[in-house]
């Protein structure tokens, strides 16, 4: 094996370990980039080096961008009595695509689990209540997926907050659905519809 067919199969393999794609796909998609090399693959290459020098972790929500505070919890316009507790940071994503919510955001990194021993102290959960203790919280939205292990989290979140209104998502978002695979009018629907816990 030469070095070229390497470094292409090694593409091909780092690829194929994306979501949605298998080594079938990641093969098209690398001789679509190796054919559209000066349009596609140069750029792709050089902001993939640059989001992977910046990108972090929000260290207030938890979003990903590329400052230690993220746009959303900076900027002036956003409702700040307001935090929607999310799963991860592709729902926060899902979202702001809808455009509805102005608040803030809070993203757990992934539910209550007795099953897979994820605890609160794994979750963002203690960061979350640190937030509402020192910033004036008037409403707690919890838009977690209607799992089982995301409606234990919803219980036991509303739980730890005795005097904050906590509501959640309501009509439009399925028994075992995940918001990222939800399309802007549903959210738009459920966010309307949220309901006290």
């Amino acid at each position: 094996m030469t070095q070229g067919t390497q470094d292409l199969d090694n593409l091909i393999a780092l690829l194929a370990k994306l979501p949605g794609l298998g080594p079938r796909s990641a093969r098209r998609a690398v001789l679509h980039l190796i054919k559209k090399r000066s349009l596609v693959l140069t750029p792709l290459a050089a902001a993939m080096h640059k989001v992977g020098a910046t990108a972090r972790e929000c260290l207030n929500c938890g979003n990903i961008g590329t400052t230690d505070v993220c746009d959303i919890c900076t900027a002036d316009k956003r409702n700040t009595g307001q935090i929607c507790v999310v799963e991860d940071v592709a729902d926060l994503w899902a979202m702001e695509r809808s455009g509805v919510f102005k608040g803030r955001y809070h993203v757990l990194g992934g539910t209550l689990s007795a099953l897979d021993a994820v605890g609160p102290e794994e979750l963002r959960i203690p960061k979350l209540l640190d937030r509402i203790a020192s910033e004036s919280i008037t409403e707690i939205i919890l838009a977690l997926g209607a799992t089982i292990d995301g409606q234990t989290t919803a219980h036991y979140i509303a739980d730890q907050l005795p005097g904050v209104v906590v509501t959640s998502l309501a009509q439009g978002v399925p028994v075992g659905g995940e918001l990222d695979y939800l399309d802007d009018g549903t959210i738009t629907a459920a966010l309307n519809a949220r309901k006290p816990i």
